[in-house]
């Protein structure tokens, strides 16, 4: 049971996410680190994504099981009840809320209450189901991480909140449609209408172009407001020059598995060495 409690809170996203708060929260401190502040705010942080992934596996309970990468979870394979998860949701997300408002400040908690909201009723209930727009405009929810990480610190949404905001929502279109390109037709039996599925892998893979291309104007950005120096700059477009170059190659691959799978690893190395980075370069005071 605690493996499938463990399953449910989807911990590969919420490890990926906590990297990008702590580097939000890296940023705005210019290494003058408070460690108890940082520490509830990753707490919160984790708490809320949690509960927005557990109420994500109670709404789509009935989805996963017509998919292959999911049908055996919980939920579907009956090792719990659909009440129990939904209390399980609920609980995480009081104790998470708690913590954002009341041992990091108000700002920080709703903007964790603003995740949660943009994740579970805006994209898993409404959008996941009915538009091709889902992916795009539930990447809201998904930038939250390193701006709660920034406002803990700051308690304002300024220019370096907005760069932040503008790098992971960026990045999840383009992350998350190589993945639905690769799982396109268990996508289409479950009913989700994602963009490779309704207007095909072509047409996908030249809507994510100018995402990734927006990335390196917004790694720009953030060493041009003095945020981070220059290693940070070569890196982060350094490697976002290479995800541009794979992508635009798939344009005319014949394996569109394998290309997909490639880069969606692309995707992910791209996350991860961005906010490292960003956290060993950040400009101190």
């Amino acid at each position: 049971m605690f493996k499938d409690l463990v399953a449910l809170t989807k911990p590969g996203i919420i490890r990926m996410n906590l990297i990008a708060a702590f580097g939000g929260y890296w940023v705005a401190s210019k290494w003058d680190l408070a460690i108890w502040p940082l520490i509830w705010m990753l707490l919160g942080s984790a708490l809320t994504m949690a509960s927005a992934c557990v109420f994500n596996n109670y709404l789509d309970r009935e989805h996963d099981l017509k998919m292959e990468r999911t049908k055996n979870r919980a939920l579907p394979q009956n090792r719990m009840t659909p009440k129990f998860v939904l209390g399980y949701a609920v609980v995480l997300g009081i104790v998470g809320l708690i913590v954002l408002f009341a041992l990091v400040n108000p700002l920080s908690g709703w903007l964790g209450l603003l995740g949660m909201f943009v994740y579970v009723v805006i994209y898993t209930m409404w959008l996941k189901r009915s538009s091709t727009w889902s992916t795009s405009i539930g990447g809201v929810s998904g930038a939250m991480p390193p701006v709660i990480g920034y406002c803990a610190v700051t308690n304002e949404i300024d220019t370096g909140a907005w760069i932040l905001f503008a790098l992971l929502f960026l990045w999840q279109p383009a992350h998350f449609w190589s993945l639905a390109i690769r799982r396109k037709e268990e996508y289409r039996a479950a009913g989700y209408p994602l963009l490779p599925v309704v207007k095909g892998v072509t047409r996908t893979k030249w809507q994510m172009l100018p995402y990734i291309l927006l990335l390196i104007p917004a790694s720009i950005l953030m060493y041009t407001y003095d945020y981070v120096g220059i290693y940070f700059l070569i890196l982060s477009v350094g490697i976002a020059l290479i995800w541009l170059v794979h992508a635009i190659t798939g344009l005319g691959t014949k394996n569109d598995e394998k290309w997909a799978k490639a880069d969606f690893m692309i995707s992910i190395n791209y996350l991860m060495i961005m906010f490292l980075t960003m956290i060993l370069d950040t400009n101190g005071v």
